[in-house]
């Protein structure tokens, strides 16, 4: 299983909401790029970004700051937030990004989503952003009618090879991971399932890692000091 260590982004600094609310914003560091670099140094293979304002706006906001992370071509990276062209897709890929991530665009424009997977290949992923069982959108702000497994059977069938799903209502409480949620889906589908939201202790991430969860991504935890990020890769392992 892999790690991702987490770096959400908002004016250029690497940020923490709690549940997705803007309004409970807390700032770690001025100097993400010194944030990536601290991953690396901890034996870090992964990395997990997202452009918040970019979320809300569906422009990249932050797309400077995350080419310059992404530079180094160290990591496996994975990019989100307001991505919901072809052209912004295609920015972030030939910036470094490994994959991209459609989360508002994949449930509100299937059009494009499909003629991404058609053009990006495994190289798309989709963020499911779960709040009370339902998919949210344009940064957690919107709630849909959309059911969280009934959404993810319909990425698999159209081709997604990835599944990010965040449990809102855990995300940055450091209360625990929904384990029975990542269970469930890493038992239903068959796609790589990353599980975010929560994740707060070593034990979690063996049990997430049990359960054939593909990847873990670690975010307050870490900037918290709750674990270190090498033994949570370790873990992992």
């Amino acid at each position: 299983m892999r790690i991702f260590p987490a770096i959400d982004l908002f004016g250029k600094k690497a940020v923490r909401l709690r549940k997705g609310d803007y309004n409970e914003m807390t700032v770690y560091s001025d100097e993400p790029v010194s944030v990536a670099e601290d991953f690396i140094s901890c034996g870090a293979e992964c990395i997990h970004l997202v452009d918040l304002e970019g979320a809300k706006s569906g422009s990249a906001e932050n797309f400077d700051t995350i080419r310059s992370i992404l530079s180094s071509g160290r990591f496996f990276s994975e990019v989100g937030g307001g991505i919901r062209t072809l052209d912004t897709a295609e920015k972030y890929l030939s910036a470094g990004a490994s994959r991209v991530i459609l989360g508002t665009a994949a449930l509100e424009n299937e059009a494009f989503l499909k003629e991404a997977v058609k053009k990006f290949g495994e190289r798309v992923a989709v963020g499911a952003d779960v709040k009370n069982g339902f998919i949210a959108v344009r940064g957690w702000l919107k709630s849909s009618e959309t059911p969280l497994l009934g959404f993810a059977k319909k990425m698999q069938d159209i081709g997604v090879k990835a599944l990010i799903c965040t449990d809102i209502s855990r995300d940055g409480e450091m209360r625990g991971a929904n384990l029975e949620l990542y269970k469930k889906l890493a038992a239903e589908l068959d796609m790589e399932v990353v599980a975010s939201g929560g994740v707060s202790s070593l034990e979690e991430i063996k049990k997430l890692k049990s359960f054939s969860v593909s990847g873990a991504i670690v975010g307050k935890a870490y900037y918290e000091r709750l674990f270190s990020l090498s033994n949570a890769i370790t873990a992992a392992r």
